[in-house]
């Protein structure tokens, strides 16, 4: 739990992960989850992007899904024709990142997120 526990990291949305109101139901129901996870960076959206600048594996992109991980800010790309109040009230904060797992190894991608968070 890399990302759970690491104290730059205020909340990670993922259905397999404990602190999700619906991890029971995902366990039930997904036999080892998803690609896609998000979590909200402590600092807003200049820590949220110093992150992202910092990665070297995981490349920046406004697409999700690809063979490649990517990571995407979704205030600034996916989700920012909408209001302030809408975004904030879907979980959109300015600190939110979401990465779409790609083909890399575990660790690789591990290490690329660790050395971005210290660079926060």
């Amino acid at each position: 739990d890399v990302l759970g526990n690491h104290p730059k990291i205020n909340k990670v949305i993922y259905p397999r992960h404990k602190s999700h109101p619906q991890y029971d139901l995902a366990k039930r129901q997904m036999r080892a989850g998803s690609t896609l996870v998000a979590f909200d960076v402590k600092g807003g959206q200049d820590a949220a992007f110093k992150l992202a600048d910092a990665l070297a594996v995981i490349l920046i992109s406004n697409n999700l899904g690809d063979a490649k991980s990517i990571i995407t800010h979704p205030r600034t790309t996916t989700h920012q024709r909408l209001t302030e109040e809408v975004r904030l009230q879907t979980g959109v904060t300015p600190g939110l990142l979401r990465i779409s797992v790609g083909l890399e190894d575990a660790d690789d991608l591990i290490a690329d997120l660790l050395y971005g968070l210290d660079q926060v």
